[in-house]
């Protein structure tokens, strides 16, 4: 796919998907939720890690509201066939994924940073459930990962009082992994995602899926699905080679099969 909305760089087992309507603020519209969703797959199948941030000041300020031609657009079909995919395809990548939060993401754009594993946040970014000002409710998974993440009564409230929830708030309820200062925001996430990309694939995939599954699982079910994983894992060179790195005392040199 020729990508016009969107930018798509792989480098040393790192992809970095870039929002690339600046002029915007990087506004989902119709071809842009296309093209995350394909380069999420194309990411998923060739890297190790990815990454999702913004060009210029924003990270995402949510759909498009200018998109649809001819009146108000269809908001059911556009989220059943064109968000579904595209936050499936990110929750679901087999790899680990960060979302580099470099400036306001509000409304669908706040929640789709919330589907990636990780958001590591710039300290003035901030995080806006806007839908109830235009006469809507939160959507792009909003209603499931907020819950989940911050608690009933503080999901309830940013959906009703769409207010702002500045980065270092975020942070403290535990919205986002971490908070950076400006200054340093890209070289931070950067090393993050390097991490990610060198480190042993199959496992951090374990991760994923057992830590999602968990909500829906009972305990004993829970415990069944991680001795299978673990038993995935345990059949791994990087298993093996972490085994051989910790009794050598030396960094393991992980090759994520």
């Amino acid at each position: 796919m020729d990508y016009q909305t969107i930018t798509l760089e792989i480098t040393d087992g790192l992809a970095v998907l870039t929002l690339n309507r600046p002029d915007k603020m990087n506004a989902l519209n119709a071809q842009m939720r296309a093209e995350i969703t394909h380069a999420v797959g194309v990411a998923g199948n060739t890297a190790r890690a990815l990454v999702l941030t913004g060009a210029g000041r924003a990270f995402c300020t949510g759909q498009d509201l200018g998109d649809a031609s001819g009146g108000l657009p269809d908001l059911e079909r556009i989220l059943r066939d064109e968000y579904a995919p595209m936050l499936q395809a990110i929750t679901g990548c087999p790899i680990p994924t960060i979302a580099a939060v470099n400036g306001p993401a509000a409304g669908a754009g706040a929640n789709l940073a919330l589907a990636a594993d990780v958001v590591i946040a710039a300290e003035s970014a901030y995080f806006l459930q806007a839908f109830t000002r235009i006469g809507l409710i939160p959507d792009a998974g909003g209603t499931w990962m907020m819950p989940r993440q911050i608690g009933l009564a503080k999901a309830m409230g940013a959906a009703l009082f769409a207010e702002k929830i500045t980065a270092a708030q975020a942070e403290a309820w535990g919205m986002i992994w971490e908070v950076v200062p400006d200054e340093g925001f890209e070289a931070q996430w950067r090393s993050r995602a390097a991490y990610l990309a060198g480190g042993p694939t199959k496992a951090f995939a374990g991760v994923k899926q057992a830590l999602r599954a968990s909500f829906g699982q009972s305990f004993e079910d829970q415990l069944s699905l991680e001795a299978r994983l673990q038993g995935e894992c345990g059949r791994t060179r990087d298993f093996e080679e972490g085994v051989m790195a910790f009794l050598q005392k030396r960094p393991a040199a992980f090759e994520g099969r």
